[in-house]
Formats: C-alpha cells, sequence, structure tokens
C-alpha cells in the first residue's frame, strides 16, 4: 500500500563532512532519453563520458519528471513543487516569478551560483552570480545568448560546444577559491531539430541503428489517447524541418504540398549557418536528399517509416556525440583541478523521449519512454562507484536534495525527499509511487490531459477533459504497455488499490478536481 503518512518535505540525512559545504554540477540536457546513454542501453550509441558519471557513482533506473514537458519540468526542478502548484503546467503558461528556487536559497546561504545554457523560460533568472542562456529555444549554430552583465549577445560556433566552453571558463576563471559553487550546466541538444556538430557528419549520416520492436504499433491495446495522438515518424514529422529534405526535394516529390511541412522554420534554422558551414552542411545532406528524390517512387509506406526513423536517429544520436564530449572535458577538469574530490556532479535530462517506439517521436506522455528519465549522481565519500538504485525518484527531488546537501534548510511548501539516504543506500522510508500530471491539451501533439500514479510494477492512468477513459499497466509483466488491463479481471484488486493510492496522492500533493477545472479554464481563456 501507498505510504501516505508521510510529509512531502521530510528532508533528514544532512551529511556531516570534515572538508566544508559539496560544490553542485548540475548537468541537464533536452529530451535526452535514457535509451541513448549506453549505461541504460548501450545498442544506439556509446557515451563513455556520461557513463563515468554512472562508473563513479549512481544509476538510477527508475527516475523519472512530475509532467514531461520542457519548460514545466525545469519550474519542477528550479521550486522543489509540482506543476499545479508553481504554475508553470505547461510551456505556454508563465513562470511565477514569485516562486523560491533552490538557487536563490543556495546563493543567500553563502554559495556561488553560475548558470550557462538553455532555461527556455526568462531571462533573468534570479539567484545566480552569473548567467548566460539561450532565448527560448535557442539555436544549435551562431546561437544568441541573453547575459547577465553583457545584455544580448551572439557567439560563433556549435551551441553545445559554447556552452561547454562557457561552463569551463567560469570554473577555471571567475569561480571564488574556498567558495562552494552550484553551477547549471544545461545544453539545448537533443532537442528538436536535431542538427549535430559538422564534426560528427560523417560517422552519424552514415550510420544505421535498430528498429525498436513496437515502431509500427497499431496501439491496438491503449485507448484513444495513443490512437489520437500527433506524433508518429511517418505522419507527423516535417520532411525539411525534422527529416532534412532539401526543400527542392520535397517540391519534386510533391511532399511539400503535404499537411506537415514547414519551409519557414528549415530557412529560419538553416539560415543561421555561414556560407563555411553550409558548404560542409550540404556535403553530406545533399547526397541524402538526392538518394531519396531517386528512390521515393517505389517506396513502400512501411519503406518510408524506416527511412524516416534512420534519419531521425542520425541526426538525433549525433547531437548527443557533442554533448558527451563536453560532459567529458568539465568532468577532466574537475579531476584535474582537485575539485571533483567534494563536488556533486548529477546528468539527467528535462525528462525522456520517444525513440520509435510505438512509432513516435516527443514526449509528454506518462507512457515509459517519456515519463521515465536519466538520471546519473556521484559524490565522492558519500555514494558508493557503480551503485545502483531503483527507487521512484522524481525531478522534484533536486531541490531539497542540494539544499540539505549544502546545509539549507529546505522550505516546508517543497514537494520533493532529499536523496541523500539513498545515496548512502537507506531506501526504507521512502516514496513507493510517483504521482505525474499532464495540462498541455489541446495543444501540439494533441496528447490528452491525464494524471497517473506510477509504483514499480504498476501504473495508472486516468484521461481527462474531452474523455474519461483510465488505463492500466503491469510494468514488470509488460514493459512495453502494450496493453491496458484496466478491464481484466485478474487485476480488479489492484485497480482498486491503485485508485485508492492515487487519490490519497492527490490529496498529499494537493492537487484536485478543482484545480483541473482551474487551468482548463485559464488555458481556453489564454487562447
Amino acid at each position: 500500500m501507498l505510504s501516505c503518512n508521510r510529509q512531502g518535505n521530510s528532508h533528514s540525512g544532512t551529511p556531516s563532512r570534515t572538508s566544508g559545504r559539496p560544490n553542485i554540477l548540475f548537468i541537464m540536457s533536452d529530451d535526452h532519453a535514457y535509451q541513448a546513454i549506453s549505461a541504460y542501453n548501450d545498442k544506439l550509441i556509446q557515451t563513455p563520458n556520461i557513463d563515468r558519471i554512472a562508473h563513479e557513482g549512481m544509476k538510477f533506473t527508475n527516475a523519472s519528471v512530475t509532467n514531461s514537458i520542457c519548460a514545466p519540468s525545469r519550474a519542477v526542478i528550479l521550486t522543489g513543487k509540482h506543476s499545479h502548484l508553481n504554475g508553470k503546467i505547461d510551456n505556454l503558461a508563465p513562470f511565477d516569478t514569485t516562486q523560491m528556487t533552490f538557487p536563490q536559497l543556495l546563493q543567500n546561504a553563502g554559495y556561488q551560483t553560475a548558470m550557462f545554457g538553455k532555461l527556455h523560460f526568462g531571462n533573468n533568472p534570479k539567484g545566480f552570480d552569473e548567467f548566460k542562456i539561450l532565448p527560448g529555444q535557442g539555436e544549435y549554430y551562431n546561437p544568441d545568448f541573453i547575459s547577465k552583465k553583457e545584455g544580448k549577445i551572439n557567439l560563433k560556433g556549435y551551441v553545445t560546444d559554447l556552452i561547454t566552453d562557457m561552463t569551463l571558463n567560469w570554473l577555471k576563471t571567475e569561480r571564488e577559491e574556498g567558495k562552494p559553487f552550484m553551477v547549471m550546466y544545461l545544453h539545448k541538444a537533443p532537442h528538436r531539430a536535431w542538427m549535430p556538430a559538422l564534426r560528427h557528419l560523417p560517422e552519424y549520416t552514415a550510420r544505421t541503428f535498430p528498429e525498436p520492436e513496437t515502431l509500427f504499433d497499431d496501439y491496438e491495446g491503449r485507448g484513444t489517447a495513443a490512437k489520437t495522438a500527433e506524433m508518429n515518424i511517418m505522419k507527423h514529422m516535417y520532411w525539411s524541418y525534422d527529416s532534412k529534405l532539401f526543400p527542392e526535394t520535397a517540391k519534386a516529390t510533391g511532399l511539400d504540398k503535404t499537411p506537415v511541412e514547414l519551409p519557414n522554420a528549415y530557412k529560419s534554422y538553416m539560415g543561421r549557418l555561414d556560407a563555411s558551414q553550409r558548404a560542409e552542411w550540404d556535403k553530406y545532406y545533399q547526397p541524402i536528399s538526392t538518394d531519396f528524390e531517386k528512390d521515393y517512387p517505389k517506396m513502400s509506406d512501411k519503406a518510408l517509416m524506416r527511412w524516416r526513423y534512420q534519419r531521425y536517429m542520425q541526426d538525433y544520436l549525433g547531437t548527443i556525440a557533442a554533448v558527451d564530449e563536453g560532459v567529458g572535458r568539465v568532468l577532466d577538469y574537475l579531476k584535474e583541478s582537485g575539485l571533483d574530490k567534494n563536488t556533486i556532479v548529477v546528468y539527467t535530462s528535462d525528462q525522456g523521449f520517444y525513440l520509435g517506439e510505438h512509432g513516435w517521436f516527443d514526449k509528454r506522455f506518462v507512457y515509459e519512454e517519456s515519463f521515465r528519465t536519466p538520471l546519473l549522481i556521484k559524490w565522492p565519500g558519500v555514494i558508493e562507484p557503480g551503485s545502483v538504485n531503483s527507487q521512484m525518484v522524481q525531478n522534484l527531488d533536486f531541490a531539497p536534495t542540494f539544499l540539505n546537501a549544502a546545509g539549507v534548510k529546505v522550505p516546508a511548501d517543497m514537494q520533493g525527499e532529499s536523496l541523500i539516504p539513498l545515496f548512502r543506500g537507506k531506501t526504507a522510508n521512502f516514496r513507493d509511487a510517483a504521482y505525474y500530471h499532464y495540462y498541455e491539451y489541446p495543444a501540439e501533439h494533441a496528447v490528452k490531459r491525464h494524471y497517473a500514479i506510477v509504483t514499480e510494477q504498476y501504473k495508472l492512468i486516468h484521461f481527462y477533459y474531452d474523455i474519461d477513459e483510465r488505463e492500466l499497466y503491469d510494468r514488470q509483466k509488460d514493459p512495453q504497455e502494450m496493453k491496458n488491463v484496466y478491464d481484466d479481471p485478474a487485476y480488479a484488486d489492484v485497480r482498486a488499490r491503485l485508485h485508492k493510492d492515487l487519490e490519497a496522492l492527490r490529496v498529499k500533493y494537493k492537487d484536485s478536481r478543482e484545480l483541473d477545472d482551474f487551468y482548463i479554464q485559464r488555458s481556453k481563456a489564454r487562447k
């Protein structure tokens, strides 16, 4: 049964360290699926530098998000509160700047703080001595940044490398000796539209990747939400923007007249490249378009799906190659400088992502690939190297964990749990169920509003708003979540128990039907 008698802000276990308060390096990528980290799965890509964090620390196998979409996830991380309390329920809702964030609390407690990379919302993050952040989604090539000291600047180069350079420069030249620091090192990659660094094009545009078993899923075993979502690789990706077909090829094949095309967006991001960068880019993508135009007339729908899947993987995984290199550079500096001995290093993503599972890309659902997120943490002297943890941890837990580690009092309204007892191998009394709530509907990708309870074995989901459907999955017997067993008599007792536990979680986290209705009405008014 669900343990509901514990308070969400129970944060015991502050470590006693003679070497002083630990530094914190928080590394987060955007849309980095756990399937695309070789510490979790070595079939798609090798990420030796990110894997170092797992080898030297702890790998979490049941880490998840509370709301699988970019800006809301970041708001949860900063505030330690679920979306319905911090107000950032979707990418469109404004962030409540009166919310207290953990960087503000660390800064007030004497930490030197910095943020480099993608925040996604707001251009003046509170609680940072220095920041250089991308405006909105940002660009892969020659991007603009908004900086605390210089205002808006433009830098030439590849965004992943630039964010790494900024982070290293701060650590080497701006960090104050003897003062603990907290740095948020935040990558744009591998977010859509997946533009690899030029140096990785020769390898990744030539690679072929294994297909997921469910690439051609027909959603027969699930309900309306899965059947009506608009995130199918074949049907809903853009031909030029996503698959990188040259507009001339799209026109010659008639694909420019399909409902799914974004010619202006393609021109916009390609327009960021200078002449030499564009020439190098075209050297690899022109043959792809030429070959496709020749083969297209004889390609079946299945062949087209397979072609699009490979194009997706080549670009998506190609962007991760630069992320892994950057992480390696930063880890190397920490070791060379001796900072690694008292620095907590976290690698995670703002949510999971579909890499062709169920024929999908993107995220949003509480289904496994978007709900679950990579989480690797090392802390020498506290976390045993090579540890593995299967507890139901969430991005909700970062804020109280960092505050707890720094010896800073955790505000009573933070809802996460400190992970420090887990670092020490103490799993008793930690949450045995995670709560999830997704709000951005009707909107891009058409994923229905839903909330859910997830345990190590089961997942109960309630889809609402314009439908009223429930789904139940046995995560152990059906890890690919192909069969909804909600109406299966064999699961009647499980279903009844999970209904009670879900309602208890809603009460515990102060969510309610009234709040569901409030956010529905607010979204309607916004339109």
